[in-house]
């Protein structure tokens, strides 16, 4: 095993990776920005590494200012994380290049499988199902032909990175020009590459995806699914597993066709395939994922796998200690990502100071964070600020797991999706399972009611002063007398009290 792991990323997944570190006895580094010197992750790492100013490309995108920090900490190997460049073969090899181990698939395969119109082309040699679509370097008017072809809806799609970004849904003709140009903008802020391609859009479908580990010596398992379709704009907003859609016949065939997804490209460590689920039960790859899901932690409850760690052991060279047969999915996890984003204004990303802080604890909840009390939030990164995972024996009881946790969550200062995640979890339609990856963006979705009036913000200003109050008092425990009238609390133990407050 490695002696020292540098993380190259920031915010709750290097905090996540450095914890899993710390568990195997590793030292770690981590690297952060000038907007991230007082970082959650700079405080978790044993050392920190300045890379750059706050812009991403100048700094978490910044191979060379990456690459010499691993070797100023003496690491020897680079988690990624995910996003930034997690999927970016050319770190992979400066890494490697380097002398560096690479905690993550082979440079080839992030190629492979990191350029989705390659990607499709591998997949279809594998027998694996794809939807129709087109080849990559597309101009706009080549682009406007081929949607006509395919027949609307089209799905504009960015050949590089993921997490939704570059991506358009098209359903009208005369929308496909600037669709184009927006996707084109966001794919080249993201990644530095504006190419995109068309793919034809299945409507109504789940987001189903299938959790894979693959080690160097030719062992590949798939962990079962998550349904990932509570998504806005093709941003993954809630995610849980199993999915309820599932049938164990189909997760065997699912899981079958992932892990021969894998296989086809010699890959090895930890990956996701990510499937289109129709109503029938048809199923049409999407894409794969060359790294670590965000919404790793789902899978982790239900199969007690810690993804992360088996990550280390298989960049180490170790063989998996886990076989398909050791696999069982137990119970039901639910996650909630919750983003600097207003929910009532659009999802408007917000930047500020967290001025308090309040946690959810207890049976069945699990927090991964990237955030304190103080902590002054950017506009520079993704909102995600936290990711709230909570497991249950089955649905029903994790939905109302939630509930309470995100009750009990409070962040202040800044508005949060910790409203928005409260409503779905009370929607009749999320309990119920009847949802798709239209639950939000469709012309039926769900919505989020408008903003609270003055009249009612007054009253709520009201009713919290009056909570703060009650529990500034002393507390008054009642019980049932032989006779059954109520009493209050013993005068002596009353007294007792007073005395204890007062100074000596």
């Amino acid at each position: 095993m490695f002696k020292k792991v540098l993380v190259a990323n920031r915010g709750e997944i290097a905090v996540r990776i450095l914890r899993a570190c710390g568990e195997r006895g590793l030292r770690t580094a981590a690297v952060y920005s000038d907007a991230d010197r007082t970082a959650l992750h700079v405080r978790y790492a044993d050392e920190a590494y300045r890379i750059g100013p706050p812009p991403a490309r100048e700094s978490y995108l910044n191979i060379p200012a990456i690459i010499a920090a691993a070797v100023a900490a003496g690491a020897d190997a680079v988690h990624p994380g995910y996003g930034f460049l997690a999927e970016n073969e050319h770190f992979a090899e400066a890494v490697l290049a380097t002398g560096l181990a690479w905690i993550g698939p082979p440079p080839e395969a992030i190629r492979a499988m990191g350029d989705k119109i390659a990607a499709r082309r591998t997949m279809i040699a594998a027998g694996v199902p794809v939807t129709p679509g087109t080849d990559i370097g597309l101009t706009d008017a080549e682009a406007i032909r081929a949607a006509e072809e395919l027949g609307y809806p089209v799905l504009v799609k960015a050949t590089a990175g993921g997490g939704g970004k570059g991506m358009r849904v098209v359903n009208d003709p005369a929308d496909l020009p600037k669709s184009l140009a927006a996707a084109r903008r966001e794919a080249l802020a993201a990644f530095g590459d504006d190419t995109i391609y068309l793919e034809k859009f299945v409507p109504r479908a789940r987001h189903v995806e299938i959790q894979i580990l693959a080690d160097s010596h030719g062992n590949c398992i798939h962990l079962g699914e998550r349904e990932c379709s509570i998504q806005r704009r093709h941003q993954k907003l809630i995610e849980e597993a199993p999915s309820v859609a599932m049938t164990p016949e189909l997760r065997a065939e699912m899981g079958a066709v992932a892990v021969r997804a894998a296989r086809a490209v010699g890959y090895c460590n930890a990956g996701t395939v990510e499937f289109l689920l129709d109503r029938s039960g048809r199923f049409y790859f999407l894409e794969m994922n060359t790294r670590l899901q965000v919404e790793h932690p789902v899978t982790e409850m239900v199969t007690g796998v810690d993804i992360v760690k088996e990550q280390l052991a298989i960049a180490a060279g170790r063989r998996m200690r886990w076989s398909q047969e050791d696999i069982r999915i137990k119970g039901h996890a639910i996650e909630c990502r919750i983003n600097a984003e207003d929910p009532y204004n659009d999802f408007l990303p917000q930047a500020g100071r967290i001025t308090s802080l309040s946690e959810p604890t207890g049976p069945g909840v699990r927090l991964e964070s990237g955030i304190y009390a103080g902590w002054e939030v950017s506009l520079f990164y993704d909102p995600l600020l936290a990711k709230l995972v909570v497991w249950g024996e089955n649905r029903a009881e994790a939905i109302l797991r939630m509930r309470r946790a995100l009750a009990e969550y409070r962040i202040g200062g800044i508005h949060t999706t910790i409203p928005f995640h409260q409503r779905v979890m009370d929607s009749t339609r999320f309990q119920g399972g009847q949802f798709d990856t239209q639950f939000l963006d469709g012309p039926d979705g769900f919505r989020m009611s408008a903003t609270p009036g003055r009249a009612l913000e007054r009253v709520a200003a009201i009713a919290a002063a009056l909570i703060e109050h009650e529990r500034g008092q002393e507390a008054v425990i009642f019980g049932a007398s032989p006779a059954g009238e109520r009493r209050g609390m013993s005068p002596w133990k009353q007294a007792g009290r007073i005395g204890a407050m007062r100074p000596r």
